[in-house]
C-alpha cells in the first residue's frame, strides 16, 4: 500500500494542505488500513468519528452524535432553513464541556469514517457546531475534513417521515447534498487498487454491479454459482449472507441446536461505560464443539493467526478454553479474550495533546456464530467462502456489499439465482461517483493546494486586519454609548489605529507580497533558505513592535460603565483584542527560528487552549486622569461594589459612576454639599449619605485635606449622630434590622453600619450580631494582614461569613483597640 499512488496522494492532501478530502474506493481497496496508518503518526491534531457505535469502536473513535451532541432526528440548522431550530431540539447543543470546546477550538482535522451512512443534515449539524466554537464565517469552522467511505455500499437509514421534513432543503439525503460541504469544495480521491480480490473476472463483474451495467454474460456467470441446496444443505466453512437479521439469527440458532455436543456459555466482562447497543461481540457467547464461528477482531498478538471475518470451527472447548481450527489449515488457534475500548477525547493537562481516554472496556472471546450474518453487519469484512442470499435485497448497495465480501468467485455460492431486480443502484449515487472518477486531482493540483495552504498560514500570521476590525467595533460602541462610558478609549483607540495599525498593515502588506512572489516561483519556506530567512526577520520585527510600541498603549486602556449590557460588550471586544495580540505573539515566536509546518500548527492549536486574560477586573475598577482624587474614587467604588454584593442591588441604582467621579473631585463633607452633586437626590442622600460622607471625611483626615464648611453651617456630625441614634433607639425597642430598614426606608447595610458604630462605642455587644464561632474565624484573618481588602477576607473566610459579619467584627476590633490605648 505504501507504493499506491492514490494512497500517497491522499496522505499528502491530508497532511500538507487544508483541502477537505473525500476518500472513496471499491470494497477491499484499503480505506480502513489508510485510516489506521494515519492515526499512527499524525502531523495534525485530529479526532475520528463514525455514524454508529460499532463503526466508531472499529475505527478507534467516537460516534458523531456523542461528540457533537446532535439530536437523533432530522437536523435543520438556521444556516440551512433561515429559521432557528426549536429550543427543545437544540437544548443539548449548548452544554458542551470546557474540554470538548478546547478540543474543537484546537482541532486541525476531523475524520468521518463510513461517510456513506451519514445523512446530509447531520453533516450540516456538525458544521453548525464547529462554526459556533471556531470561525463562523468558514465552512466547518475552518476544520479540515477527511470523509472515508464508499457510496456504493450501505446508505443512510432514513425514515419516510424524516425525509418529508428534509426534502424541502436537500436534493438527496446522501452526505454530498450537505450545504456546508458544497461550499467547502472537497477534493475526491478514489483508491483503485483492489487488495481483497485477485480474480480479474470477478473484479470486472463487481465493477459492472457498482456501475449498474451488469451484462447478461456476467449475470449468467454469477448464476452458475447457484444451487438450490446451498441455503439448507451442507455448507461447512461457508457463511450465509442474508438481508434480514431475523433470518441470520434463525439459521444460527437452528444449526447450533442440531449439534449434539455440550453447550457452553461465556459472559463478556464490561468495565466502565460501554452501552449495550455498542457491544462488538455477543454479551453471552453460546458455543458447542463443531460450531461454525467467525472472528470479530484482528489477532492482537504477535502470532496474527486470524483476522476480522475469518471463518473457523470450534474443535475443543471448556469453561475457560476455546480452540478453533480452519478448513484446509493444519494449525489450530487457542483463542484468547480480546478487548474493545470505548473512548472519549480529552486534552492531556501537560502535553496539551488530544488524547483518547478510555471510559469503558468490553472483554470477550472475539467470536460469534457464523453459519449466517446480515449483509449490513458484513460490511468491511472479508470471507474466503460465502453463500449469498440476496433475493430479498431491499436497499441500494446491498447486493454489491454481499458479493464484494468474497475473495474469489470460486468461494462464492448463491442460494437463489440473481435477477437484475436484486441489483439495486441509486442513479443519484452513480452520477456522483462518475463525477468523482472524472475529477480526481493529480500531483499538480496537490502542489497548487500545498502552496495555497502555506500561503494562507503566512497571511494569517502576518495579517493585522482582524484586530483593526475589532478596534473599529469598539470605537463604534463607544460613540453609540458615549454618555454611559468613562475612561480614555476615545483618546487611545485612535492612537492604536493611527499610527500603530496603519504602520503594521503597511509593512505586513509589503511582506505578504514578497511571500506571494516567492510562492509563485514554487519556493517554500521549509525548503528555501532565503524564504525562511525573510520569515525569521519578519517575525522578530513584528514581535518587537507589538511588545515595545503596541502593548504599552493597550495596557494603558481603561473604561467603566454602569450600563451592564454596554460593559459586557466592552469586555468582550477588549478580550478579543487582547486574545488576538497574545495569539499573534505566540505564532510569531513559533517561527522565530524558521517555519516548520508541524511546529507552527501545534503553536496555533495550543494558543487556543490558553485562558484569555481579561483587560479589566470586574471587582477592581480603574481610575482616570481627570479624577482629582483617584484613591478616594477607588474607595468609593469599592464601597459601592461591596454594598451591591451584600444587598443584591445593581451598582448604578446605588450611586452612578458619574456621581462618584464628581464626589472624588469636589470632596463634599456635609449633607448640603453632597446633595448638590448631580445624581444625588433626596432618596440616595437618605439611604447612602452617611456612608459616602464617612468615606470622604476619613480620606480628608488621612490626607490632611481641610473640610469645606456650608457658609458657617455645621458639618454632618450632628446629622450623623441623629440618624444613628434613631436606629439605635429602634433597636433597643426590640426591632430587628429588617424591620428598622423597612421603617426608616434605608438599606439593611446602612442600618448595620449604624449599629456597628455603637458596637465600636461599647454600647452594643458583638455577640448580639455575630456568633462566637464566626468571630473566631474572622479575627485572625484581619489581624494577620491588615492590607487585605474586605473582598479578600470574605473569600478566605468562606461562604458562611457575610460582609455584615465582617463589618461588625471590624467595629468590635476598633473598640478593643480604643480600650487598649486608653
Amino acid at each position: 500500500m505504501t507504493e499506491n499512488p492514490e494512497i500517497d496522494l491522499a496522505k499528502k492532501f491530508v497532511w500538507f494542505t487544508n483541502r477537505n478530502v473525500f476518500l472513496t474506493g471499491k470494497a477491499g481497496t484499503g480505506k480502513t488500513t489508510f485510516l489506521q496508518n494515519l492515526k499512527l503518526n499524525p502531523v495534525k491534531r485530529m479526532i475520528v468519528v463514525a455514524p454508529t457505535g460499532v463503526a466508531a469502536i472499529n475505527a478507534g473513535g467516537v460516534t458523531i452524535h456523542s461528540f457533537f451532541q446532535l439530536p437523533f432526528g432530522p437536523i435543520l440548522t438556521k444556516r440551512v432553513t433561515g429559521v432557528a431550530n426549536q429550543p427543545n431540539r437544540n437544548e443539548r447543543l449548548y452544554r458542551f464541556s470546557k474540554t470538548k470546546i478546547n478540543i474543537i477550538r484546537s482541532l486541525d482535522l476531523l475524520i468521518i469514517d463510513e461517510i456513506s451512512m451519514v445523512r446530509a443534515d447531520i453533516l450540516d449539524g456538525i458544521d453548525d457546531v464547529l462554526r459556533r466554537y471556531r470561525r463562523p464565517e468558514l465552512p466547518f469552522g475552518g476544520v479540515q475534513l477527511l470523509l472515508i467511505g464508499d457510496l456504493q455500499q450501505l446508505p443512510p437509514v432514513v425514515k419516510k417521515e424524516e425525509w418529508e421534513l428534509l426534502r424541502p432543503y436537500y436534493d438527496t439525503f446522501y452526505f454530498f447534498s450537505s450545504q456546508a460541504l458544497a461550499s467547502a469544495k472537497p477534493v475526491n480521491i478514489e483508491l483503485k487498487t483492489i487488495f481483497r480480490q485477485r480474480d480479474d473476472d470477478f473484479i470486472r463483474i463487481l465493477n459492472e454491479i457498482r456501475d449498474d451495467k451488469l451484462t447478461p454474460a456476467s449475470l449468467e456467470k454469477l448464476n452458475k454459482r447457484y444451487h438450490p441446496s446451498y441455503l439448507n444443505g451442507d455448507n461447512d466453512g461457508y457463511i450465509i449472507l442474508t438481508t434480514h437479521n431475523a433470518g441470520a439469527e434463525s439459521i444460527n440458532r437452528q444449526k447450533l441446536t442440531k449439534l449434539e455436543s455440550q453447550l457452553h456459555s461465556y459472559d463478556a466482562e464490561i468495565q466502565g461505560d460501554f452501552a449495550q447497543y455498542n457491544f462488538p461481540a455477543p454479551a453471552e457467547l453460546q458455543l458447542k464443539e463443531g460450531a461454525q464461528v467467525m472472528f470479530l477482531k484482528n489477532d492482537s498478538s504477535f502470532r496474527k493467526q486470524y483476522y476480522n471475518g475469518k471463518i473457523g470451527v470450534v474443535t475443543e472447548l471448556d469453561e475457560e478454553h476455546i480452540e478453533v481450527s480452519f478448513p484446509g489449515e493444519d494449525e489450530r488457534v487457542n483463542v484468547q479474550k480480546e478487548e474493545w475500548r470505548n473512548i472519549q477525547y480529552t486534552i492531556h493537562p501537560e502535553t496539551k495533546n488530544i488524547e483518547e481516554k478510555e471510559i469503558g472496556k468490553f472483554i470477550q472471546y472475539p467470536l460469534k456464530l457464523a453459519w449466517a450474518i446480515t449483509i449490513h453487519k458484513s460490511q468491511g469484512l472479508t470471507f474466503e467462502k460465502a453463500v449469498i442470499d440476496a433475493h430479498a435485497a431491499f436497499a441500494h448497495g446491498q447486493t454489491y456489499v454481499a458479493l464484494s465480501r468474497c475473495k474469489s468467485l470460486e468461494g462464492l455460492r448463491l442460494s437463489t439465482p440473481l435477477s437484475t431486480d436484486a441489483v439495486i443502484c441509486d442513479p443519484t449515487v452513480q452520477h456522483f461517483n462518475n463525477n468523482v472518477a472524472a475529477h480526481t486531482p493529480d500531483g499538480q493540483e496537490f502542489t497548487k493546494s500545498k502552496r495555497a495552504y502555506q500561503q494562507m498560514l503566512l497571511n494569517e500570521l502576518f495579517d493585522f486586519r482582524t484586530v483593526e476590525k475589532l478596534i473599529r467595533q469598539l470605537l463604534k460602541l463607544l460613540n453609540e454609548n458615549e454618555g454611559s462610558i468613562q475612561g480614555n478609549l476615545k483618546v487611545k483607540l485612535p492612537e492604536l489605529l493611527k499610527p500603530h495599525l496603519l504602520h503594521l498593515n503597511e509593512v505586513s502588506m509589503k511582506f505578504m507580497k514578497q511571500c506571494e512572489h516567492l510562492f509563485q516561483e514554487n519556493r517554500y519556506p521549509e525548503t528555501d533558505a532565503f524564504f525562511n530567512e525573510r520569515i525569521i526577520k519578519a517575525s522578530h520585527y513584528f514581535k518587537n513592535y507589538l511588545e515595545n510600541d503596541w502593548q504599552p498603549v493597550v495596557e494603558s486602556l481603561f473604561y467603566e460603565s454602569d450600563n451592564t449590557a454596554v460593559l459586557k460588550s466592552l469586555d468582550e471586544l477588549s478580550d478579543k483584542i487582547t486574545e488576538f495580540i497574545t495569539h499573534k505573539k505566540i505564532f510569531l515566536t513559533s517561527v522565530a527560528e524558521g517555519f516548520e509546518l508541524e511546529k507552527y500548527l501545534r503553536a496555533r492549536a495550543l494558543a487556543h487552549l490558553e485562558e484569555p486574560k481579561p483587560v479589566r477586573s470586574k471587582t477592581e475598577a480603574l481610575t482616570d486622569t481627570d479624577v482629582t482624587h483617584p484613591e478616594l474614587y477607588q474607595q468609593l467604588k469599592t464601597w459601592r461594589y461591596q454594598l451591591s454584593s451584600e444587598s443584591g442591588v445593581a451598582l448604578y441604582s446605588i450611586v452612578s459612576q458619574k456621581s462618584l467621579r464628581l464626589i472624588a473631585n469636589e470632596l463634599p463633607t456635609t449633607i448640603k454639599q453632597l446633595g448638590s452633586i448631580h445624581g444625588i437626590g433626596k432618596k440616595k442622600l437618605t439611604q447612602h449619605g452617611d456612608d459616602i460622607l464617612g468615606v470622604v471625611r476619613e480620606y480628608c483626615l488621612r490626607n490632611n485635606i481641610p473640610q469645606r464648611k456650608d457658609n458657617g453651617q455645621s458639618t454632618t456630625e450632628k446629622h450623623k449622630e441623629n440618624t444613628k441614634q434613631i436606629t439605635f433607639d429602634l433597636y433597643r425597642q426590640g426591632m430587628d434590622i429588617t424591620t428598622i430598614s423597612e421603617t426608616r426606608g434605608l438599606t439593611q447595610a446602612t442600618i448595620e453600619r449604624h449599629l456597628g458604630y455603637f458596637i465600636q462605642q461599647g454600647k452594643l455587644e458583638i455577640t448580639e450580631f455575630v456568633p462566637e464561632e464566626k468571630i473566631n474565624t474572622i479575627i485572625p484573618l484581619i489581624e494577620r494582614d491588615d492590607t487585605r481588602s474586605l473582598t479578600e477576607i470574605k473569600h478566605l473566610a468562606g461562604d458562611e461569613v457575610t460582609y455584615s459579619d465582617l463589618h461588625f467584627v471590624i467595629n468590635h476590633l476598633k473598640r478593643i483597640e480604643t480600650e487598649d490605648l486608653s
